[in-house]
């Protein structure tokens, strides 16, 4: 288990006051309504949590979290928002973190073939550790191909990112963020291009059909305001049946029963029915996997892009002195990447791919944050918005601003506060705790990913904006590398 959360539940200090936690849940079926039109409409979310650390005083308080009436049962939540009070969320000695994966409401088993896949466990459940287990030994077993596997991909990329700029003089980076990923992620699994089997190029179009109806009671799709009102009616009030994404998920499923046979065979060294292994596979694939690097690398290349050509002159500079050194992209090379590890970390703090994390307290408990400790209440649901936690400039300096030095040297230290894989940065996932099993491989990813650009490139523009699920990057310049 993860000793992360220590210094959040232990006892407080003796100079933090223990006070009563602050806010309301308003009245029933009321309050949460209007929680939620804050939330999406009236205030978005960043200046909803700040308006109630105003009012409050206190980065603890109680709130309602969407989507509230009808789907979430009770939506009431006591929200932690800094960095000190934000891992109890991870203890889950302390907190139960059963059908808590996507927020207060549990999408239909439908979506999942009628099993309850590993994200939706608690450690506690007996299917936990098997399922875990083999997730942590599949992904165990094709890290040789990570690294050879990723740059092909990458490569695919970066061809059809040149003849979109080449032909249109911009790029819509999202766009072919999903191909890769979805990619990368069958061929690793499946051993085999999507290309060669009936999914074809719609791999991500089919996962991203099946994700809208499970993640649309908290998202929103930024719409004319007077279309509000019918968004929220459709959105958040009802669940979107499995049947919207029906035809979309088996094709998805078919396609991973049929080419992943040597690891649904080795499902059931775990105990573990083949059918069940699938739907776990696909979700790890098309939801973890998929989902993460969909929202993940466009903060990436959107915060790197934007930090400007210094940034950039100095990671060229890096990464390629590392690898004409190391005679190649190897885990050795990455390694002696201080600033190109830093910059991955530092978009992983200041954008992290999951902002929220859930938890039901299993026991009376007293937290802290930075000025006063609280008591929560077995059987209190424990919500943290992850940005604010990450951003907490009690720990940060300007944590505001993408520093991409921020974690070198010294700035290792601040790796504990980095909390994007649902632990902290400086631990691994194992099948007894919740963090995210592919967090390595993400960060490693990210690396190669960065590590392949500046070796293609100098320097490049993007311009930022907004999407359903996290930021859209538009490649407005890119210039060719000069030198290698």
């Amino acid at each position: 288990m993860a000793s992360s959360s220590t210094s959040s539940t232990s006892s407080p200090p003796s100079n933090l006051p223990l006070k009563p936690i602050p806010g309301d849940y308003g009245l029933p079926f009321f309050g949460p309504i209007k929680d939620r039109l804050d939330y999406f409409y009236f205030q978005g979310q960043d200046k909803f949590f700040q308006d109630r650390i105003n009012k409050h005083k206190s980065t603890i308080f109680k709130t309602n979290m969407p989507p509230g009436p009808f789907i979430a049962s009770n939506p009431n939540v006591i929200a932690v928002l800094d960095a000190v009070s934000f891992p109890v969320l991870f203890d889950t000695s302390k907190v139960e973190k059963r059908n808590v994966f996507v927020g207060t409401f549990f999408p239909s088993v439908s979506f999942t073939g009628g099993h309850r896949v590993c994200a939706y466990l608690d450690p506690s459940e007996p299917k936990h550790s098997s399922l875990k287990s083999f997730i942590l030994s599949t992904l165990a077993s094709k890290h040789d191909k990570f690294i050879p596997l990723f740059k092909t991909c990458v490569s695919e990329l970066f061809i059809e990112l040149e003849d979109q700029m080449a032909e249109k003089g911009e790029a819509n980076y999202n766009t072919l963020n999903d191909t890769l990923a979805f990619n990368f992620f069958f061929r690793l699994f499946c051993d085999k291009s999507p290309n060669d089997t009936k999914i074809a190029s719609k791999g991500p179009s089919f996962a991203n059909k099946w994700l809208f109806p499970q993640l649309a009671p908290i998202t929103t799709l930024r719409l004319p305001k007077f279309l509000n009102p019918l968004e929220d009616l459709l959105l958040h009030t009802f669940p979107l049946p499995f049947f919207v994404a029906k035809s979309d998920y088996q094709k998805l499923y078919d396609a991973f029963n049929k080419f992943s046979g040597p690891i649904l065979d080795e499902a059931e060294r775990f105990g573990i029915q083949r059918d069940e292994a699938c739907h776990n596979l696909v979700f790890l694939s098309n939801f973890n996997s998929y989902g993460g690097l969909k929202t993940g690398f466009p903060a990436l290349i959107k915060w790197v892009g934007l930090a400007g050509e210094k940034l950039h002159r100095q990671l060229a500079d890096e990464i390629r002195t590392v690898v004409k050194a190391e005679g190649g992209v190897t885990f050795a090379a990455l390694e002696r990447m201080a600033l190109t590890k830093s910059v991955v970390y530092e978009a992983l703090r200041i954008e992290p791919p999951v902002p929220f994390q859930y938890g039901k307290a299993k026991v009376d408990m007293v937290i802290h944050s930075h000025d006063a400790a609280y008591e929560i209440k077995k059987g209190n649901m424990i919500f943290g918005y992850q940005p604010f936690a990450t951003k907490d400039h009690r720990v940060f300096e300007n944590p505001e601003e993408f520093v991409g030095h921020r974690f070198v040297g010294e700035g290792e230290k601040l790796l504990k506060y980095v909390y994007w894989s649902n632990g902290r940065e400086t631990e691994d996932p194992t099948a007894e705790n919740k963090q995210c099993p592919a967090k390595n491989l993400v960060v490693l990813l990210s690396r190669v990913f960065l590590v392949e650009f500046f070796l293609r490139y100098d320097t490049f523009i993007v311009e930022a904006g907004k999407l359903l699920l996290g930021s859209s990057a538009t490649i407005k310049s890119l210039t060719k590398a000069t030198s290698i």
